[in-house]
């Protein structure tokens, strides 16, 4: 029994850890993980292997969306939200309660530790639990807001905004790579590339090695918010 992951389960996830007391055998099956940075947790059309319960680190769940370039398929991410302590992940509920295979890519983050419950599990806590199935629709329930924003943000606003709104609230030095960016918004390195080049022209960054420096962040709040662009801007929507 990992202790220090027991503890860690009660204090982050308090329904799960009322329901697996109450159900014999529950908290034996689960299965404790210490995964590696950049690790692929679960990929498009894999089987769903049980609830991961994310106690450290967390989960980048991304949508892999290829593009046709040349004759060419340049693939490239959409970060569609982050799975943290005490949350569960949406792709995977969805996964077990409609019995189908995963339609997302989840990737673990630096320090990531799992508790996994086992398919099973997931449901006998689902029949006799009703703080669990609480927590289940709770987490559904607040993932679609977040992946309605998703929605909106890509449908409506224009690619430089949602570059700009991305480097802001982050501290003055944005450590971070150009693909990074790229698949954070949903769009490709070189066009990412291309308007960063454009705002360090305009003097609101300074680009460094693997960071960028914010010097004006009131005109990229500015730009985020649907006001002044570059002036050299000709910006695609995605």
């Amino acid at each position: 029994m990992d202790h220090a992951g027991q503890q860690a389960l009660v204090a982050l996830y308090p329904a799960l850890a009322e329901g697996l007391r109450a159900l014999p055998g529950g908290a034996a099956a689960l299965r404790w993980m210490d995964v590696e940075p950049g690790t692929v947790l679960f990929d498009e059309q894999q089987p769903c292997m049980g609830l991961a319960c994310v106690l450290g680190g967390g989960v980048r769940v991304i949508k892999r969306l290829p593009e046709a370039r040349g004759g060419r398929k340049t693939p490239r991410q959409m970060h569609l939200y982050d799975v943290t302590p005490g949350e569960s992940c949406a792709a995977t509920l969805a996964c077990l309660s409609g019995d189908h295979p995963y339609r997302l890519t989840g990737v673990a983050n630096p320090g990531t530790r799992l508790a996994l419950v086992p398919t099973p599990v997931f449901f006998a806590l689902l029949d006799q639990s009703a703080a669990f199935r609480r927590f289940v629709f709770d987490s559904l329930a607040t993932r679609l807001v977040d992946l309605l924003a998703v929605v909106e943000e890509v449908s409506v606003k224009r690619l430089d905004e949602r570059l700009a709104a991305h480097l802001l609230g982050r501290g003055r030095v944005v450590e971070v790579t150009h693909q990074e960016l790229a698949d954070e918004i949903g769009s490709v390195r070189e066009i990412v590339s291309r308007l960063l080049r454009s705002f360090a022209e305009q003097g609101w960054i300074a680009q460094q090695r693997q960071a960028i420096e914010i010097l004006d962040a009131r005109a990229l709040r500015e730009l985020a918010e649907g006001g002044q662009r570059p002036s050299s801007d000709a910006t695609p929507r995605n």
